[in-house]
C-alpha cells in the first residue's frame, strides 16, 4: 500500500483498521496499537476498503485528539500523529500509532484491567490478559536508569528553570512529579538529576584540522544540565557551520555546510537516546568534511538498523524523551532520522549510521566540502555571522570572534588576555578579523572597542 500514489488499495490487517467515521471504539483501537507494534487508522474507508471520505479532516483529527487526550491513561498523544490523504477526490484522515513506551495504555474509566486494556489480536483489538499486563509494567518499569533515585539530593535547577519559562511551559514542584524528576516519595529521579545543575554527564567536542585527527583546532567539554549542554553546543556547531554561496542557473545560492535541522535533531538523539548508566562522555567529532555524533549506549534489544531507519523507536530514557516533548524540543519518537535524511534530499552525499553493541554514531557530511577543492561554482560568500572572508581563522582568532558575538563587543585589552599575547599581537588578530569583516571598530582611542558583523 503506497500513500500518495493515486492507487491507494485499503484492507485491514493487523496493523491496518479501516473506520467510515469517528466512533467510540477508535479509543481501543488506538490502545490495543500502541500497547502492541503500532499501526494505522484510516477514517473516511469503509470495512471493504471503499473510500467514502471525510467532509472535515481537520475536525476529525481534532477529534480523535480530544479523545485520545482525554480518555487514555498514560498519556499516548505523543506517539499519535495525524495526516490527511487524498483518494479518489476525497479526504482521508490516517492516524499513524507507534508503540508507546509507557505500556500497558488503557482506558481512563476502566483502569488497568483487561476491561480497560487493549491488544491486537489478528484483525481486531481485543481485552489483555491479566498476564500480558503484567508483562507489560515489567517491561515498561524494568531496572531504567532515569527512574532509579538519585544518589546526589541536592540539586538545583536554573538551567532547567530557564528552559522551561523560555518555552512557557510551567516548571513547579507538581509537574516536577509529573515528569518524573521526582518519585513518590519526593525524592530526586536520576532524570531529575540529568535535568539539574549538577548533572555528572558531560559531551566532548573536538574540532580537528582536515579529515583525520592528526591535527586539533579546538576542543571544549560541555556540563551542568542536559538543556544547558543541548543549547552550548549546537551554538559551538552552529558558530562553525559556515555559509558558502553557489551559482544555479545565474541564481546565487547561499548553502550552510550542514543543514541546521540535521544537527538540531542528531543533537538530540544524541542526548535523548544516550546510555546514562556509563558514565563515558558522548563525543562530536567535527573534521572538515563531516561532523560525528558518537551517543554511548548502542541498539536497544529487538531494534535494529533497518527498525531506525523506518521510523520505529523504543526510547532507553522514555521520561527524558517526554519532557524533551513537553518543551517541544522532540515533536514524538522515531521522527528524527527521517528529518536527518531529508534535510540531504538530492544531495550526493548523505548521512550515515552506524552503530556497535555499545555505541551510536551519526555521520553527517559537509554539503559544501566538494568546494574545498576549488570547484568554479563556488563564489566567496558574503560575509556573515558564519562568514569568515579570506584565509581560514586560526583558533584563537575563533576564540576571540567568539568571544566578541558571546558579550557583543571585545577589546583589546579583553583579547591580550584571552589569548594570552602582547599587545602587538593582539593588535594583529583584531586587524584581521576586521578586514575580514567580521568585526568593525567601535569608537577611537581609549575606548576603542570592537564588535561583531
Amino acid at each position: 500500500m503506497n500513500e500518495g500514489d493515486g492507487s491507494m488499495l485499503f484492507r485491514e490487517s493487523e496493523t491496518i483498521e479501516l473506520k467510515e467515521v469517528v466512533v467510540d471504539e477508535i479509543k481501543k483501537e488506538i490502545i490495543a496499537f500502541a500497547n502492541c507494534d503500532g499501526g494505522k487508522l484510516y477514517i473516511g474507508v469503509q470495512d471493504d476498503g471503499t473510500v467514502v471520505g471525510v467532509d472535515d479532516p481537520d475536525g476529525v483529527s481534532l477529534q480523535i485528539s480530544n479523545m485520545v487526550r482525554d480518555a487514555i491513561k498514560p498519556d499516548v498523544t505523543m506517539f499519535v500523529h495525524y495526516k490527511t490523504i487524498e483518494e479518489n477526490g476525497k479526504d482521508i484522515v490516517a492516524v499513524d500509532i507507534q508503540r508507546g513506551t509507557d505500556r500497558p495504555y488503557y482506558l481512563a474509566k476502566k483502569g488497568m484491567r483487561p476491561e480497560g486494556v487493549y491488544v491486537r489480536q489478528g484483525y481486531s483489538s481485543v481485552p489483555a490478559t491479566d498476564t500480558a499486563i503484567r508483562r507489560m509494567i515489567k517491561e515498561t518499569d524494568g531496572d531504567r536508569f532515569e527512574a532509579m533515585r538519585s544518589l546526589n539530593q541536592e540539586l538545583t535547577f536554573e538551567a532547567a528553570k530557564k528552559e522551561f519559562d523560555l518555552r512557557n511551559v510551567e516548571f513547579g514542584p507538581q509537574q516536577m512529579r509529573t515528569l518524573k524528576l521526582v518519585d513518590q516519595d519526593n525524592l530526586y529521579s536520576n532524570l531529575g538529576l540529568l535535568l539539574s545543575d549538577q548533572c555528572v554527564h558531560t559531551i566532548k567536542v573536538a574540532v580537528f584540522q582536515g579529515t583525520d585527527q592528526t591535527v586539533f583546532k579546538d576542543r571544549r567539554e560541555f556540563s551542568g544540565s542536559l538543556l544547558r549542554q543541548m543549547n552550548e553546543v549546537y551554538d559551538f556547531i552552529d558558530f562553525r557551520n559556515q555559509t558558502r554561496a553557489t551559482i544555479e542557473k545565474l541564481l546565487r545560492i547561499d548553502v550552510r555546510d550542514y543543514p541546521e535541522i540535521a544537527v538540531r535533531e542528531a543533537l538530540l538523539n544524541l542526548l535523548v537516546h544516550r546510555d546514562y548508566s556509563f558514565s563515558a562522555s558522548a563525543l562530536i567529532s567535527i573534521y572538515a568534511d563531516r561532523i560525528e555524533f558518537v551517543s554511548i549506549g548502542g541498539l536497544m534489544p529487538g531494534i535494529d538498523l533497518e527498525d531506525i531507519m523506518v521510523g520505529i523507536s523504543v526510547c532507553r530514557n522514555q521520561d527524558l524523551a517526554n519532557v524533551f516533548y513537553r518543551l517541544h524540543l522532540i515533536e514524538a519518537y522515531g521522527t528524527g532520522m527521517g528529518k536527518i535524511m531529508k534535510a540531504y534530499e538530492g544531495m550526493v552525499e548523505k548521512p550515515v549510521i552506524e552503530t556497535t553493541k555499545n555505541a551510536f554514531k551519526i555521520i553527517l557530511p559537509n554539503i559544501n566540502a566538494k568546494y574545498e577543492k576549488g570547484a568554479e561554482s563556488v563564489l566567496p560568500a558574503e560575509p556573515s555571522a558564519h562568514t569568515p572572508v579570506g584565509t581560514p581563522l586560526s583558533a584563537g582568532e575563533e576564540k576571540v570572534l567568539e568571544y566578541a558575538r558571546t558579550h557583543g563587543a571585545v577589546t583589546r585589552n579583553e583579547v591580550m588576555g584571552l589569548l594570552e599575547v602582547s599587545i602587538s599581537t593582539a593588535a594583529r588578530v583584531l586587524k584581521k578579523l576586521v578586514k575580514s569583516n567580521l568585526l568593525k571598530q567601535n569608537g577611537k582611542g581609549r575606548g576603542t572597542n570592537y564588535i561583531p558583523l
